[in-house]
């Protein structure tokens, strides 16, 4: 009797003492390979391995906090897959959230390089980071922000105690964040150099933790003392990188050689191999994580030979419910601003983040805060929050970084044809009760140059509203070229086109997407001119000037994704514009008559304008382009220059390059529809077609004036493009097809780095 009572109590010690097993999961970084950790962590579970403590460097700390926050596999992987978890990662802002009002007018710059003065000395500053920052800090904390609240701002409180390793490069030290803001220690720890901005805590600029400790068993063991340590590891040995793998040499950077060696005695390791994977391959996610999958499965006997212990799906659950339940809802009341001089800018932030609610929702304040981000005065905005447990609110901590007073944009297009230009700007800012913006921009090139000189003032009143000023030289010389597709013989320009303007303009927002603008505007125009396109060098061009006042209102709304080859959102706008001004015609050898001439010209016109993108499917994408000009113009002295005065249609990159008397007309309808087919995010072929059709054409007669045709729509003309289009992030490069209905060369075909942008006209 009493040695069955012994046993029973001996059996009973060893069940308490195989129940008391405890497990700790160690993830390394490894950039998108790092999603395999799910997979590793759905098996464990579906296995009933135990989770007690779980650590992470990099991606590793992101999914480890993850699911230490209550995220379940299933959960994360949605999370990854999502079109906000590529907006996040990749800084770009989705549809919903482009604020208009702000946006500078677009010009072809690639890189702004910051001015600043330090110790007596100015300095040019590159930029720090790749992808900004704006995205990413307001995602980590929507994620983040109530679980902070649940634990008490203590990762040992989490439904998994917790720990990430971030880099403290100023002090070349790893540090263990176990506390404060879990989005903020996730942020810090993933934070690759180059590509993403770093963030300060508690003093300390913290990087990527892989540059230091990819892989914190040690930290593990001394921390949380577990039985046994599962380890996974995704990062692969460094690669020997050339000179232009830009994305190899940060790899292996921020890889840095890890004892990724766990003893038989601590627990087990598992690694994933890729050789096939980058650093930001995250659109590889089912392939990254089948061959995590594949990983645990292998090995999960060994693991239930070493793991007496189960927890049964049914009581993971339970548990992560439990917590769950105790996250507050995201509303917030009490709005901080740090980093901001200026008392009536931080009151403008402030009032543009509540709007005088006690208060705002998270869709209210997410909303807000992109408007924020897209102010030019403002580098970035990093969102932290602090539960109130009295109020049951949240309190709102800005920490703002105003945006250097100078700048410099540097850019341009890089072309096959006689397109090719470069450019540069100066922007300077100051903030005082309002934002002022003073800029200035050189265009120079064989086919276009042009300088101006501007500014604009911001007024943070309850309804925003801007007023600006800008004088603009602009220069066109259209080249007579061969017929040949694949090479062009450039020959003299056979149209220069000059033109100066100064333009006051004033406007205010209508929602978020739209703005409202009147101005007025004065501009001198000289078109020099050959009315034939057989012509000597000796030959002398007509001269046509139109010296004008303009006054106008329009409507706009934009929310394309890109200012060239935009591929989602919409474009459309609706202008009404009052002319009056006086043409002389000074004729040249060409001409039929030597008699100069003045007219005066007063007209109406309206021109409407629709571009809009309906995706289909994930990989597909229709777009449909409308547009159309009314006006009571009549027409210049000669065909030439009425064409020259009439409003173009030109639809595509490089049919702005081109003047083509057969798509101007004085009234027109056009449109067209493209096809967008997306390899990826980044790469895309677009297919476009388009139909330019003139109310009443204009015909040139015999004495080289213009008359109206008496036929209604008697004509229509075609273009199109195919392009094969790659969004590098400084520029897009895109080789194109081009097609137009026209005399002598119909296809062009064009391989382009950069953009084909240009300073707006006077009319």
């Amino acid at each position: 009797m009493k040695h069955t009572l012994l046993l029973t109590c001996l059996l009973v010690l060893i069940s308490i003492q195989l129940n008391a097993q405890s497990v700790g999961l160690v993830l390394s970084g490894g950039g998108a390979k790092g999603m395999a950790h799910i997979a590793v962590i759905r098996v464990l579970e579906e296995n009933n391995i135990p989770i007690d403590y779980i650590a992470g460097t990099s991606i590793g700390a992101i999914v480890g906090g993850l699911y230490a926050a209550g995220y379940s596999p299933d959960e994360m992987e949605e999370l990854f897959k999502s079109d906000d978890f590529y907006f996040w990662s990749t800084g770009k802002i989705q549809r919903e959230y482009r604020y208009y009002f702000k946006r500078p007018e677009p010009t072809p710059a690639w890189i702004q390089l910051r001015v600043a003065k330090k110790e007596e000395k100015v300095k040019l500053l590159p930029p720090t980071n790749i992808i900004p920052a704006g995205q990413m800090d307001f995602a980590f904390m929507e994620l983040t922000a109530a679980t902070n609240a649940a634990c008490n701002y203590n990762f040992d409180n989490l439904m998994v105690p917790y720990f990430c390793i971030a880099a403290d490069v100023n002090n070349s030290k790893a540090v263990m964040l176990r506390n404060g803001d879990l989005g903020s220690a996730m942020r810090a720890s993933m934070t690759v150099p180059l590509y993403f901005k770093p963030i300060e805590i508690d003093g300390n600029l913290l990087f990527d933790g892989g540059l230091l400790n990819n892989f914190p068993t040690r930290e593990m063991k001394e921390t949380y003392k577990p039985d046994i340590i599962i380890g996974h590891k995704v990062a692969n040995g460094p690669k020997e990188a050339d000179q232009d793998d830009v994305l190899t040499q940060i790899a292996n950077m921020v890889m840095r050689p890890t004892d990724f060696e766990i003893s038989p005695e601590d627990g087990i390791l598992l690694e994933t191999t890729f050789d096939d994977v980058s650093l930001l391959d995250f659109q590889k996610i089912d392939e990254v994580m089948q061959r995590g999958e594949k990983t645990a499965k292998a090995s999960i006997e060994k693991i239930k030979d070493l793991i007496d212990r189960r927890v049964s799906q049914e009581e993971i659950q339970e548990k992560r419910s439990k917590f769950n339940a105790q996250k507050p809802q995201l509303f917030f009341q009490n709005i901080q601003v740090e980093g901001v001089s200026d008392p009536m800018q931080r009151k403008f932030i402030i009032q543009s983040m509540k709007h005088n609610y006690n208060v705002v929702s998270l869709s209210t304040l997410k909303t807000e805060y992109f408007k924020l981000i897209a102010d030019e005065h403002l580098k970035s905005i990093r969102p932290l929050t602090r539960y109130n447990p009295e109020t049951g609110y949240f309190d709102l901590h800005l920490k703002v970084e105003p945006e250097k007073k100078v700048d410099i944009s540097i850019g341009g297009n890089l072309s096959t044809k006689p397109i090719n230009q470069g450019f540069a700007s100066f922007n300077f800012r100051s903030y005082q009760s309002r934002a002022y913006t003073l800029n200035s921009n050189l265009y120079f090139g064989r086919f276009y140059s042009s300088v101006k000189f501007g500014g604009r003032i911001d007024y943070p009143t309850r309804l925003p509203f801007y007023l600006s000023a800008n004088f603009t030289l602009n220069r066109w010389d259209y080249f007579s070229s061969s017929t040949e597709l694949f090479f062009e013989d450039v020959r003299p320009p056979y149209i220069i086109q000059d033109e100066s303007n100064f333009r006051l303009e004033t406007g205010f927002p209508m929602g978020l997407h739209s703005k409202f603008y009147a101005g007025m505007a004065y501009s001198g125009a000289t078109d020099e001119y050959y009315q034939t396109d057989i012509f000597n060098k000796e030959d002398t061009p007509d001269k046509t000037t139109f010296d004008a006042f303009v006054s106008q209102v329009g409507l706009e709304n934009n929310s394309l994704n890109y200012k060239q080859y935009a591929t989602e959102g919409a474009f459309r706008f609706i202008n009404l514009k009052y002319v009056v001004g006086q043409e002389n015609h000074v004729p040249g050898s060409t001409a039929q008559s030597r008699i100069k001439k003045e007219t005066n010209h007063n007209y109406f016109q309206l021109q409407a304008y629709s571009l809009r993108h309906y995706k289909l499917s994930k990989n597909i994408t229709l777009g449909t382009h409308v547009e159309g000009v009314l006006s009571s113009k009549d027409f210049f002295q000669t065909y030439r220059a009425s064409m020259l005065s009439a409003p173009g249609f030109a639809p595509t990159p490089h049919s702005k390059s081109l003047f083509i008397s057969h798509f101007h007309a004085n009234n027109y309808f056009a449109g067209g529809l493209k096809a967008i087919f997306n390899f990826n995010q980044a790469m895309h072929l677009r297919i476009e077609g388009y139909g330019f059709v003139p109310i009443y054409e204009a015909l040139p007669t015999s004495d080289l004036t213009a008359v109206e045709s008496t036929e209604f729509i008697d004509n229509y003309y075609l273009q199109g493009m195919a392009s094969l289009v790659y969004q590098t992030g400084v520029g897009p490069v895109s080789l194109s097809l081009n097609y137009y209905e026209k005399e002598n060369s119909n296809l062009y075909l064009t391989l382009n780095f950069g953009y084909i942008l240009f300073n707006k006209r006077g009319l």
